[in-house]
């Protein structure tokens, strides 16, 4: 199994929504055409900000003009920016945002679900939120542009940026009091899309398993990591079961504007909730053939699936990591309407390839790497779609269903 020159061609910035997103659609629609598929794109919209104007500046007790990215879809500020007095509120506890009222406040880092709602009620004004390290250098490293999703903004919108460590070091160290933030965006929805194919099962037809991949990418990052890989492994996945007919019908969905809140996973499952009931188990595949790293399996479903993938793994001498959880990619929304799901990945620490930054890209990757976890992952498959029946409970256990809660915001930890 080989699809690296996919990889080499799939290695480009692609945001969800973005005209790159499409045309990588467009990519997989090519190479599915090249076996004799023709696959088909279902659109959905997401979130779009196109930034006209970010500034920040210190007016007090100096002057200085600070390099800043926009915190897209955060709403605008007037025309001539916000001026407000200036806090540093850590990581956003009760007692640092006791005085935020009508200040412009500055977090450790990116601005999370909670924290968001917290500034909403303590009624900020604007917000900065820290990018990377006071060890980057500016050469090798880029600000991060970032976006606030529906499940911030439900709350209200307070316009922010993003500004680099060092700059942030700086503004505590010489006691920014006074502020100017301006932001102007026009914030609108634009088309993302899943690319699904499908290939009918001999026998058990009207049992389904899918594959899923994310196929987007973030600013700066050419994804060919995160997640590259993953999407042309179920592309291999799909090559061999045209090749050896499958019993039961499988669908391969390269999802749009995963990096978004998993849009694309959650929009398919919206779009096919009725035909789910007839969906045994999904089969995810999210990062893979980093030099460094370790192999892992993360199911939402019944521990008896832990379980024989670790068996399955040490059967036929593959190293991996299995373990029950939520994984935060689009196996999720699939798991949380009742179809059990299980997500591959090789990840790695700091010391390894990195992703959601420059440093994604095709050079820290291997190819023998990439085909032993497509390897495994095709083993697994395997003995799914050709079981005469598939041994995985069609439920999510209650400890899953507490902790797809949590993670998709529905109940608070």
């Amino acid at each position: 199994m080989n699809n690296y020159e996919l990889l080499k061609k799939m290695s480009f910035e692609r945001l969800g929504g973005s005209k790159e997103e499409l045309a990588c659609a467009n990519l997989l629609l090519d190479e599915l055409q090249t076996v004799g598929i023709k696959g088909e794109l279902e659109s959905f919209q997401v979130d779009y900000s196109e930034v006209q104007e970010v500034s920040f500046e210190v007016l007090e007790p100096y002057y200085k003009k600070y390099n800043v990215t926009a915190y897209k879809m955060s709403g605008n500020t007037e025309i001539n920016g916000l001026e407000a007095p200036f806090l540093y509120v850590e990581n956003g506890l009760d007692v640092n945002l006791k005085e935020a009222k009508d200040k412009i406040v500055l977090l450790n880092g990116a601005v999370g679900y909670k924290t968001y709602k917290k500034l909403v009620e303590a009624k900020a004004l604007g917000f900065v939120a820290l990018s990377g390290s006071i060890y980057d250098r500016e050469d090798e490293t880029d600000l991060e542009e970032r976006q606030l999703r529906e499940r911030h903004y439900k709350n209200g919108k307070i316009p922010g940026v993003s500004m680099r460590a060092k700059d942030v070091e700086e503004l505590i160290l010489q006691k920014a009091s006074k502020v100017r933030l301006k932001l102007t965006q026009n914030e609108s929805t634009k088309d993302s899309h899943n690319v699904i194919a499908t290939i009918d099962g001999s026998t058990f037809s009207d049992e389904i398993i899918c594959f899923t991949a994310h196929y987007d990418s973030v600013r700066f990052s050419k994804g060919s990591y995160d997640n590259a890989t993953g999407s042309v492994i179920i592309m291999d996945l799909l090559k061999y079961f045209i090749k050896n007919k499958p019993l039961r019908t499988l669908k391969f969905i390269w999802c749009g504007s995963e990096e978004m809140g998993l849009l694309g996973s959650k929009a398919y499952t919206k779009k096919h909730e009725d035909e789910l009931k007839n969906y045994l188990l999904c089969i995810n595949v999210d990062m893979a053939g980093n030099t460094i790293g370790y192999e892992q399996a993360v199911s939402t479903a019944e521990i008896a699936l832990v379980n024989y993938i670790d068996y399955l793994g040490k059967e036929i001498g593959f190293p991996i990591i299995s373990k029950q959880g939520v994984y935060p990619s689009d196996s999720t929304p699939f798991a949380n309407a009742s179809v059990p799901a299980v997500s591959f990945a090789r990840l790695c620490d700091r010391n390894g390839a990195q992703i959601h930054s420059r440093k994604d890209n095709i050079k820290h990757l291997d190819e023998e790497t990439l085909n032993k976890t497509s390897q495994f992952v095709l083993e697994f498959a395997r003995r799914m779609v050709f079981s005469y029946v598939v041994p995985v409970s069609k439920e999510i256990p209650e400890n899953m269903r507490k902790e797809l809660d949590i993670y998709l915001g529905v109940k608070e930890d």
